[in-house]
């Protein structure tokens, strides 16, 4: 499968250690040790006891020897296949097509993601590799459709799709922009809640992306901290772009109907709970672009109190909160007066009935421009933000190469 010119080729795979080998050492040292310790101790206690009782005896401590080294035989192997599995992806690509491998940056339930940059145009790329463990037919249907709906959407607050493709040993993967940012959970764990004027100015182009996609049908079920990052690039400032598309649900053309079962069950709940919506939770086969707004709300009230709506220790029990109780004003849970404008919109979003919400991210973004008194987040005040923290953040993210974060003591009044 290619995608334009690009054609996935050249994979440098370094054979290591092939599993036989590492099962041959442990098994020879297992039945080495088991014999010389029969044989020791057999001509030492000969001298002592009848000779047939501890034939006997002895027989038996060689058989259970035996069968523990069967099930040792056994759990090596196992762990070898995962680890050779793994290493085809992780650590022995280096070349695909026209793209470098260069780092491990980050890994999910089904995907692992690199660093990569393009041989021709020089420029830092994303790759993300379907785990091979997690391929199958249903798996590998979620992740083409993942990449086929992301590369459809041109909006520039959403991630760009560059390249989808298929490895020689069937490893599905597409290539996307890099960017160099930092998502909302981190941002939140490291400098406290927003102020609101940057919490409205973030929602606002959160918006604009989920406006392009509603347009076209599509529900992104999944907006939470984690898929929303902001960066500074072309002398713009807290730039946001919405990420991973892989829980979309196509309205329009339902294409839950023609996908093979379990691609999309019906009745079964998806997403993330803290910023599920009510009928996301209890009809998920029925929602329409009104579960996204309601997760904005809940995403607006994580960056202006650093506290999701509702918490909990089992998906349940966040579930059946989401479904049943009201929501605390965030008010509640800051310090600093909350404009009150505001504070009644992002309720309003949380509302349980989906008609009591704004109706559409257009009416909800202008419904944020237009919030009275409020403390605007200006291009100066973002522009000194990322003047002051961007080269830092940068150096963490090429340092680190994972998401979870290290925390800055003292820079909760860095909002």
């Amino acid at each position: 499968m290619q995608v334009g010119n690009f054609t996935p080729k050249n994979i440098q795979v370094k054979q290591q250690h092939h599993w036989l080998t590492n099962l041959f050492i442990p098994m020879i040292f297992i039945l080495l040790t088991s014999f010389s310790t029969i044989w020791v101790y057999l001509t030492v206690a000969e001298k002592m006891q009848e000779e047939l009782n501890l034939r006997l005896s002895f027989g038996v401590l060689f058989f259970l020897l035996l069968i523990l080294t069967v099930v040792v035989m056994v759990l090596i192997w196992v762990i070898n296949i995962q680890k050779e599995q793994m290493r085809k992806v992780e650590t022995e690509v280096k070349q695909l097509g026209q793209y470098t491998l260069e780092e491990k940056i980050g890994e999910g339930g089904i995907g692992v993601v690199y660093k990569a940059s393009h041989a021709m145009l020089r420029r830092p790329t994303v790759i993300k590799f379907l785990k091979p463990e997690c391929s199958d037919r249903v798996t590998n249907i979620r992740f083409e459709r993942e990449v086929q709906t992301t590369s459809r959407l041109t909006h520039p607050n959403t991630i760009t799709v560059y390249d989808y493709g298929q490895t020689p040993e069937g490893i599905f993967y597409y290539a996307m922009e890099y960017i160099e940012g930092i998502d909302l959970r981190r941002l939140v764990k490291k400098f406290g809640s927003l102020s609101e004027g940057r919490v409205v100015h973030i929602l606002r182009q959160v918006c604009a992306s989920l406006e392009e996609a509603h347009n076209i049908g599509f529900i992104h079920r999944d907006i939470k901290p984690e898929n929303i990052v902001i960066s500074s690039r072309a002398g713009l400032y807290d730039n946001v772009k919405v990420l991973d598309f892989g829980l979309v649900k196509n309205v329009e053309e339902q294409k839950q109907k023609e996908l093979p079962k379990g691609v999309t069950k019906r009745g079964m709940v998806a997403g993330t709970p803290q910023y599920l919506s009510p009928e996301a939770i209890r009809t998920p086969q029925s929602i329409d672009h009104r579960s996204d707004i309601y997760s904005i709300g809940a995403l607006g009230y994580y960056l202006l109190t650093g506290r999701e709506v509702f918490l909990g220790t089992k998906f349940i029990e966040i579930c059946v909160k989401q479904v049943k109780e009201k929501p605390t004003p965030p008010s509640e849970h800051i310090e600093t007066p909350l404009n009150e404008d505001l504070e009644k919109l992002i309720l309003k979003c949380l509302e349980k009935d989906p008609k009591n919400r704004p109706q559409s991210t257009r009416e909800l973004c202008d419904d944020l421009k237009w919030c009275k008194k409020l403390k605007y987040w200006t291009k100066e005040k973002a522009k000194r933000w990322w003047e002051n923290y961007g080269a830092r953040l940068k150096a963490e993210q090429e340092e680190s190469l994972t998401k979870t974060p290290s925390s800055i003591n003292g820079e909760t009044n860095a909002r």
